[in-house]
């Protein structure tokens, strides 16, 4: 089930909607998320269309005229592909298809075919297999070709037989329980790992996908994990002993979420996720040079909240400050300033200076402020194991990468 290819698709537009619950300026944020989306998947986005409209059209996503416009510009421009900001209705594919004879993939499918580009273990190629097959299980009618009927039994000339599709849905169904038992094997398995390492402090970075947390975990673990300037460049999850001064603890590298991310992945995904249920600090990695970060900030926290791991103890770590520009303003311009304004300073001056979690501004890819993080960390680190071992006599003291005592 699982395919992976170099080149998903080929030529593309995008088409979103505004709408009373998504600005325009929102909108532009979705389409240049989309884009990047489509462009890790393997295709050039050739135009954008976009639409206002009260809320989606039930039969085809879009109006009419947006539909014959782009419909034009399809056959025009030879485009392979459409693909559409929201999750579609298995109507609306089936409509959108009809209409417009082109390949027709939403933000959901988009992202679970990333997915089975990136997968490398049969573990998390079994998760992705689990979620496009939920994701394709209501849309058969569309994906499905031959409807026509079965012969009724053996002997028989015909008869009332099942459609092929009611084989077909059993057909998946069978296969979702299959996997399904086989992920239950493998959770109890990695549940098992976690309980025996032991009692040592676990520590996960958390964050939006493409925020640089696999950089982050080779320059904490010295290691050399798969890291790119693509979206969910990794899906496996990655665990290493990591010591800083004379203090051990276990550092988790997890998937990066993302906005409108499918249900069927946080779901087929739950075992990576219980890697952050378990954690007893999370690090939170903020990508600080995009322009969203706060939107990925709220998205990143919502899921938290949804796997019960909101309230943990965190550290808000503003990676990729080697990356971050402003627009500076000139002393005699009188113009309201915005937050395109604001450097690194103004912004640890607002929300950030009475955020209740330790904070703290780094590059991953220069490290610099590192030896900062790494004091931050194991402070959070020690005071985790101090309250866990009220009585342990293990002497705490923090050495620099000289062997210099820092206490």
């Amino acid at each position: 089930m699982v395919e992976k290819k170099e080149a998903l698709y080929e030529k593309a537009v995008l088409v979103g909607l505004v709408t009373s619950a998504q600005s325009e300026e929102k909108l532009t944020e979705y389409m240049d998320e989309l884009e990047f989306l489509a462009n890790t998947a393997g295709s050039e986005v050739c135009k954008r269309f976009t639409q206002k409209l009260d809320q989606s059209n039930s039969r085809t996503f879009i109006g009419t005229g947006k539909l014959e416009e782009i419909n034009a510009y399809a056959k025009e421009n030879e485009i392979n592909t459409i693909i559409f900001d929201d999750e579609l209705t298995p109507s609306q594919l089936k409509n959108l298809e009809r209409e417009l004879n082109r390949r027709i993939i939403d933000r959901t499918n988009l992202i679970l075919d990333i997915f089975a580009q990136r997968a490398q273990t049969s573990y998390a190629r079994m998760q992705v297999e689990l979620a496009q097959y939920e994701y394709m299980l209501p849309r058969l009618t569309r994906l499905w070709t031959h409807l026509e009927r079965q012969r009724g039994g053996t002997g028989t000339r015909g008869g009332a037989g099942e459609l092929q599709i009611e084989t077909d849905r059993r057909i998946i169904r069978d296969k979702i329980s299959l996997l399904k038992e086989k992920l239950q094997t493998v959770d109890k398995q990695m549940a098992t790992q976690r309980n025996n390492r032991g009692k040592m402090v676990r520590a996960a970075l958390v964050g939006y996908t493409n925020v640089g947390k696999s950089t982050l975990m080779n320059v904490l673990s010295k290691s050399n994990i798969f890291a790119e300037n693509k979206l969910f460049a990794t899906l496996d999850t990655t665990v290493r002993k990591v010591v800083i001064g004379n203090l051990p603890f276990l550092l988790t590298d997890t998937v990066g979420f993302i906005r409108k991310l499918p249900t069927q992945l946080v779901e087929s995904f739950k075992s990576t996720l219980d890697e952050v249920r378990e954690a007893d600090l999370l690090i939170h990695v903020v990508d600080i040079s995009h322009p969203s970060f706060e939107d990925h900030i709220k998205s990143v926290n919502t899921i938290l909240a949804d796997i019960q791991s909101a309230d943990k103890p965190t550290i808000m770590l503003f990676n990729k400050i080697d990356n971050f520009t402003y627009e500076k303003k000139d002393e005699d311009d009188l113009t309201l300033v915005t937050k395109k304004n604001y450097s690194l300073e103004d912004w640890k001056k607002t929300w950030m200076a009475k955020s209740k979690y330790p904070t703290v501004f780094v590059s991953a890819l220069t490290r610099e402020n590192y030896d900062e993080l790494k004091k931050m960390i194991y402070e959070q680190v020690k005071e985790i194991h101090t309250k866990r071992f009220p009585y342990n006599d293990f002497l705490f003291e923090y050495f620099d990468e000289e062997g210099k005592s820092q206490m």
